[in-house]
């Protein structure tokens, strides 16, 4: 059956409520699948609040020490990208084993992976093998994603899809807010003298979520669908097909320039701003002549709370594109989203001077960067059969980011020497890069509409 097709599932009545549709094996699947994408973005957001500080210590470069700042933040670009490498080497990797050996056993997979890694980042002592630790986090971090919502795709009644997997997504804000207050407990720690190197800490922190993976062995199943699709002998995860079948290479193409243009936005951009307060920060605190150890204390708190605020508002950004897209479907619902997102973003990078600005610029920025996200979760599985849909979801998801990964860099290179000679470079850096959401919404007319269909076969 084609998307564009007639025949569509029942829509949802007027006041439904998809809850009430779930059995409680259908909420125990969400769960785990829920907590594994949750400690996933934990650990990518340890990363984004530990970078600065990390790159800073490996460079042996103090606060406020404005003659490292372009290094600084070129290594922090060069990290970034070489994670975002392994993130999406790791997603085509896994991606392909969610659909020959399953989502279960693949999700076990990528739990550990990216739980030993962040914890191993810990041992860091260059900018090198913190990056290389960073490439082999990246691997397990990517592949969460396509297995997570495949496996809740498939296992949920029609209907209840979408406004599952809109709130799964949501709820990887949760994993984001839970390393800002990790970020921010270790900061105080730091700042009081009782710790050294705070970053170094989150990543220990980040170890843990290797406990879930036990959870995932004893009591999941594999979803019905997957199961049939193998016993019936189908070529499963069959990259070859995902590209000889002009319908799902289409399928593949668009996902992936959607995904490129949100994950530029968000890693290349978004989670900058962070860096950007840092500036503010930097000249706050040198101004009230405060110690060493107190300024880097008091950034890592003040990042911290950055990052509660942007995750604050990218919660309710991910579960409102659920109910957008519900009423005006997925094509008009990314359209708003990319559009608002461009604008918002670049405003935050150039207006963003005070501490009082972070409280209502971050979160309306997080509400519409990662409202694109919560599309990515209810869209991407809708675009390929059981036998492709691992696959094609992380194709779709990850393969953008080996080009995306230039986008740090690229941030890095024109914070450093394009605008270098301007005061505060990163804000012409970040609105300059806000042009990339424009390539999702070039890529729109290509999409299909899939709002009110079943899961093709």
């Amino acid at each position: 059956m084609q998307f564009d097709s007639p025949a569509k599932a029942a829509p949802a009545p007027a006041g439904y409520k998809w809850y009430k549709e779930l059995t409680r094996y259908h909420w125990f699947v969400f769960l785990v699948a829920s907590m594994g994408w949750l400690f996933d973005t934990m650990d990518q957001q340890l990363f984004n609040l530990a970078r600065r500080p990390a790159i800073m210590e490996l460079l042996h470069a103090s606060p406020g020490d404005a003659s490292m700042a372009p290094a600084v933040a070129e290594y922090s670009g060069y990290s970034t990208m070489i994670f975002m490498i392994g993130w999406a080497s790791g997603g085509v990797l896994f991606g392909i084993l969610g659909d020959r050996i399953g989502r279960v056993k693949t999700m076990i997979l990528t739990i550990l992976t990216y739980s030993l890694f962040t914890g191993l980042s810990v041992l860091s002592t260059s900018v090198w093998d913190f990056s290389f630790y960073r490439l082999l986090t990246g691997l397990g971090v990517g592949g969460q994603f396509a297995v997570g919502v495949a496996l809740v795709a498939e296992v949920m009644p029609d209907r209840a899809r979408p406004f599952a997997l809109g709130l799964l997504q949501a709820l990887s804000a949760i994993g984001n807010m839970m390393a800002a207050l990790i970020g921010i407990g270790l900061g105080t720690l730091e700042e009081s003298g009782a710790i050294g190197s705070a970053w170094r800490y989150m990543f220990l922190v980040g170890a843990l979520p290797a406990l879930l993976a036990i959870v995932v062995f004893r009591k999941l199943k594999e979803p019905e669908q997957w199961t049939k699709a193998r016993e019936h002998k189908e070529h499963m995860g069959s990259m070859s097909e995902l590209f000889t079948d002009p319908r799902w290479r289409r399928n593949a193409t668009v996902g992936m320039l959607l995904a490129f243009a949100g994950v530029v936005g968000l890693w290349g951009i978004g989670f900058f701003s962070f860096d950007l307060l840092g500036s503010v920060l930097d000249k706050t605190f040198k101004a009230q002549g405060l110690a060493p150890n107190i300024i880097a204390g008091k950034k890592t708190t003040w990042t911290g709370i950055t990052s509660l605020l942007q995750n604050f508002g990218a919660f309710w950004g991910a579960y409102a594109f659920t109910y957008v897209t519900a009423i005006m479907g997925r094509r008009k619902a990314f359209a708003i989203s990319f559009v608002a997102a461009m604008v918002t973003t670049a405003f935050t990078f150039w207006k963003l001077n005070d501490f009082s600005d972070i409280f209502w610029m971050i979160p309306i920025m997080g509400f519409c960067q990662i409202a694109l996200f919560g599309g990515y979760a209810i869209y991407f599985p809708e675009l390929f059969p059981t036998r492709l849909r691992s696959t094609g979801t992380s194709f779709c998801y990850n393969v953008g980011r080996f080009v995306a990964a230039l986008g740090p860099l690229t941030l890095g290179l024109l914070t450093s020497r394009v605008y270098a000679h301007e005061a505060e470079p990163m804000r012409f850096a970040g609105v300059t890069m806000c042009l990339v959401f424009v390539v999702g919404l070039a890529a729109l007319p290509f999409a299909p509409e899939t709002k009110d269909r079943p899961l093709p076969e």
